[in-house]
């Protein structure tokens, strides 16, 4: 009898043995697969970042390419990179040639850069005075669709040095003005605005380049 149960409890113990071996197998599989899958997962996203930051340096690359050319459609006022425009600070009505102005005489305060909603917001003797520090004010007709609008403040977010304002009787649909140089677009997604803003913002046309955009007149939105 004694020897009986010695045996039962040897088998008992071989079975729970077995019984742990087995369990621990398991646990290894599921361990094994849960770091197979999130090994395989964060490669997926390695991989989808990677590409992403590939084709944004690529694209960016080509904007730098094009800016560094001609912009096709830029008019230029006032002689060369606009030199010959008057810099006057005046405290008297300034009529311009060019809705909007792209240079002259001006305020003595510049506009504050950012994106205003109203026309009322920006005065035209004021932003041509952050022209010459180098800002490109980018305006828009008033009845342009709101998801153009947002295509436009996406693009103008790029620089501290940008402008952004709806302006009755534009010559088209959204204008780009730097100091002496103008691009008038039928569309906010045409890649030629993108251009114009790497290439004239705080670019070689700049009279007095580092200027401040900031601690003038203003509330951006």
């Amino acid at each position: 009898m004694a020897e009986s149960k010695k045996i039962d409890r040897t088998e008992r113990a071989a079975r729970a043995a077995a019984a742990r071996q087995e369990q621990e197998r398991r646990e290894k599989r599921r361990r094994n697969l849960v770091i197979g899958l999130t090994t395989g997962a964060v490669a997926v996203v390695v991989g989808v970042v990677a590409t992403v930051i590939t084709v944004s340096t690529a694209d960016d690359r080509r904007i730098g390419e094009l800016a560094s050319q001609p912009v096709q459609g830029v008019q230029e006022y006032g002689g060369q990179y606009g030199r010959d425009l008057g810099r006057d600070h005046v405290t008297t009505p300034v009529t311009y040639e060019q809705t909007p102005p792209v240079g002259g005489d001006h305020d003595q305060v510049w506009q504050n850069c950012g994106v205003y909603t109203d026309q009322s917001q920006v005065a035209d003797r004021n932003g041509v005075h952050s022209l010459e520090h180098g800002a490109v004010w980018v305006t828009y007709d008033p009845s342009l669709p709101a998801d153009q609008v947002e295509t436009l403040r996406e693009a103008v977010s790029v620089s501290d040095y940008t402008l952004l304002s709806p302006y009755e009787g534009l010559p088209s649909p959204v204008v780009a003005s730097a100091w002496g140089e103008q691009l008038q677009l039928d569309s906010p997604d045409d890649e030629r605005l993108r251009v114009f803003l790497r290439k004239y913002v705080q670019g070689p046309q700049t009279p007095e380049p580092g200027a401040a955009c900031s601690g003038g007149v203003g509330i951006p939105a």
